[in-house]
């Protein structure tokens, strides 16, 4: 490593502090600089280079320095960049606030700034909707076990990793978790529609008896990324949407990670053929290029706070709202979408990937490969307690960024991502594999989360 990558390492130990870290890891574990990406590749200030083989945690749709949305950003700099949204408007917040009404089947678009935002908007409206409807005593959630929604405190308390939510305990509304419908707990012989329905059933019993005081269940439709990327069967969120119709219960489908073309449709909700009362994006809605996010809901939720009184709307708001330039890549992203035909192109990159990871999934180690789209994942049997740091390094070593969440390794790459990339990665995993398997009794420190 050249003086001058050590100098930006030293820089940023001594003036940031780095997220879902523990800092005093990183005496050891060297922070990487990058310098500039394109594409599929980031690159260091030594001129190394890494497949971004997590799209940048998960936020990079089309890969870095995308030329059309990085021109779209450019003209919008030239007449606005930014204006406050609170009695005011503008053309790109207008413009995209009917695309996604007109994608997602639902109305009036609430803007935030990042995921976690957009989980606490969906809650506070809910529970505001059912106080303006005389309905008062509906002030809790219910979420499925492992959910993640984000990390502030609303988002935190939806939010089922003890990691982020076990020392913020005292600070949090207790709420309802109810079993997740993963299909690895399936048992012998049971399909992961079985597994789907089992877990509604426990979810139709606790509806049944707290409907009364729930305001709404949250989910992340089809993968619950932090959980390991929890894949379940479409049929949960079928019955969910019955079941929520049946209690007055609100649906929440959380596609921060997963809308955008992620599990192999524009919306993950989309594969259940339902519609949710809440949509919260965020993530690949600028295509990784600047901060957003949104929460859509119905109009019967909108005319609930639409009224003469001004504590009957809703208040909540953020500096940022709206952005300009944020609503201008936005739009991009879908003009992308729409007139690149990128989820029929996703459909063969995904086949190609699944055929070459097939050396991946017969690896002896590895337990439960699956895959959702443009999501792939697997876990590995190791007794290594720093496996996910020790995968971490090793992949980095040779040019791949990839970090495994506890001992389940996944894929989530950008939709450019090649076949000599994949070739790459595929290689590269199944060497890391078997050096630290090779070794797999080694000791180290238990892992730090590399979600």
């Amino acid at each position: 490593m050249t003086q001058h990558s050590q100098d930006w390492l030293a820089r940023s130990r001594a003036a940031v502090w780095h997220p879902c870290t523990q800092m005093k890891r990183h005496e050891t574990l060297p922070i990487v600089p990058i310098a500039r990406a394109d594409g599929i590749w980031l690159e260091d200030f030594d001129g190394k280079r890494y497949i971004d083989a997590v799209s940048s945690w998960w936020v990079n749709l089309f890969g870095h320095n995308q030329p059309r949305i990085k021109q779209a950003i450019k003209d919008q700099l030239d007449t606005l960049e930014h204006v406050i949204l609170a009695g005011f408007t503008h053309q790109p917040v207008v413009e995209l606030s009917e695309k996604l009404a007109a994608l997602s089947g639902l109305g009036h678009a609430f803007y935030g700034s990042d995921g976690a935002s957009a989980t606490e908007i969906a809650l506070k409206m809910s529970f505001h909707y059912w106080r303006n409807i005389g309905q008062s005593g509906k002030q809790r959630f219910v979420s499925l076990e492992n959910s993640y929604h984000g990390e502030t405190a609303g988002a935190l308390a939806v939010t089922d990793v003890p990691l982020f939510s076990t020392t913020y305990a005292p600070l949090l509304k207790e709420n309802y978790r109810v079993p997740c419908p993963d299909s690895r707990l399936a048992a012998d012989g049971e399909s992961a529609e079985a597994v789907a329905l089992r877990a509604a059933d426990a979810l139709a019993a606790l509806l049944h008896e707290k409907h009364h005081e729930i305001a709404a269940l949250i989910v992340e439709p089809l993968v619950q990324g932090a959980a390991g990327m929890a894949m379940y069967h479409p049929v949960y969120l079928q019955r969910a949407r019955t079941l929520c119709d049946q209690y007055q219960v609100h649906l929440i489908a959380d596609e921060i990670a997963v809308g955008f073309g992620r599990t192999g449709t524009l919306f993950a909700y989309q594969q259940a053929g339902i519609t949710p009362d809440f949509l919260c994006l965020s993530k690949g809605i600028t295509g990784g290029y600047l901060p957003l996010s949104c929460v859509l809901t119905t109009d019967t939720v909108y005319q609930a706070f639409y009224d003469d009184e001004i504590s009957r709307g809703f208040l909540h708001s953020h500096s940022y709202t709206g952005n300009a330039l944020a609503c201008r890549a936005a739009l991009t992203v879908l003009a992308i979408f729409e007139e690149e035909a990128v989820l029929a192109r996703n459909q063969d990159t995904a086949a190609n990937f699944t055929r070459h990871l097939a050396r991946v999934a017969a690896h002896p180690a590895v337990r439960h490969f699956r895959q959702q789209g443009m999501i792939w994942a697997f876990d590995v049997d190791c007794k290594r307690p720093d496996f996910a740091v020790a995968f971490f390094s090793g992949m980095l070593a040779r040019g791949c960024l990839v970090r495994p969440i506890g001992k389940t390794v996944y894929f989530m790459p950008p939709y450019i991502i090649e076949e000599a990339h994949m070739l790459q990665l595929v290689d590269s995993t199944c060497a890391v594999l078997g050096e630290l398997l090779a070794g797999s009794a080694a000791s180290g420190r238990p892992d730090s989360p590399l979600p």
